[in-house]
């Protein structure tokens, strides 16, 4: 492939960015003519399969009458970050609520974890009764060794007041606390997620860690109980350095599971 500047790979991100927040935010996968890339419009045909190969966001596919290009959002938004430390502010515009669960999902698996979206349970303990509360739902759930996240996805902004973020990170923690009273629903998760021929009892203790995963960096860190506030764009560091970071943030510790036995 020709080498290109980081200049034109800025101009061909922005090309597709500027596509991108002119469709529909609840659309995933955008087709669109070649034609209509600005940046693409240099290539042959032969040119532009080369160059497209390049990147795992964006690939040819045959219509009925002529070749799409297919642009994935969340890969593209992944990339953009990734590569060129494109401004998270922007990718509001191209993705809803559900969009951004599916990114963050994206990268935890990415660090292999493995995920669960928006997962519902009932509170069957007695903890209901000082929250008032009987139904929870997380939004993403990644596992990865015996870490469990618990991911609480808002697409938040800079601005919004730390006392909207602070208490919303707590109830994030009752819905922890919720989970840990409930052994069987933790124990059946983990098994659903995990798969029932790893020995899950050697993973013990399990450490369920609740966070707040917003859009932009509202420059802390952390609540005032010491729930996790990572931006998007710092998600990945967090995921690699929670090791050495835990000692600073409010988990839950599991030291028992139930395993359910399967019929043949």
């Amino acid at each position: 492939m020709k080498i290109y500047s980081q200049i034109s790979l800025r101009q061909f991100y922005t090309d597709i960015y500027h596509i991108l927040r002119e469709t529909d935010t609840n659309v995933f996968e955008i087709w669109w003519e070649p034609s209509e890339i600005p940046f693409l419009i240099q290539f042959n045909q032969y040119e532009l399969r080369d160059f497209l190969g390049n990147f795992n966001f964006i690939f040819i596919k045959k219509g009925n009458y002529q070749n799409y290009v297919v642009i994935n959002k969340i890969l593209f938004i992944i990339d953009a970050i990734s590569t060129l430390e494109f401004d998270i502010k922007r990718f509001s515009e191209i993705l809803n609520y559900d969009g951004f669960e599916i990114l963050v999902q994206e990268i935890l698996s990415r660090n292999n974890y493995i995920t669960t979206k928006n997962f519902r349970f009932s509170d069957k303990s007695t903890f209901k009764s000082k929250t008032s509360q009987k139904r929870y739902e997380i939004d993403v759930i990644g596992i990865y060794s015996k870490y469990v996240l618990l991911v609480d996805a808002k697409q938040w902004k800079r601005k919004d007041s730390f006392s909207s973020i602070n208490k919303a990170a707590n109830l994030q923690y009752n819905r922890a606390i919720a989970l840990q009273k409930n052994p069987e629903i933790f124990s059946k998760l983990v098994q659903e997620l995990l798969g029932s021929k790893l020995n899950l009892k050697k993973r013990l203790p399990f450490i369920i860690i609740p966070l707040m995963v917003t859009l932009e960096d509202n420059s802390i860190k952390i609540n005032n109980n010491q729930i996790p506030l990572v931006s998007i764009y710092e998600l990945n560091s967090f995921l690699q350095e929670l090791h050495n970071n835990l000692k600073y943030f409010k988990i839950i510790q599991i030291n028992k599971i139930y395993i359910q036995k399967r019929l043949n």
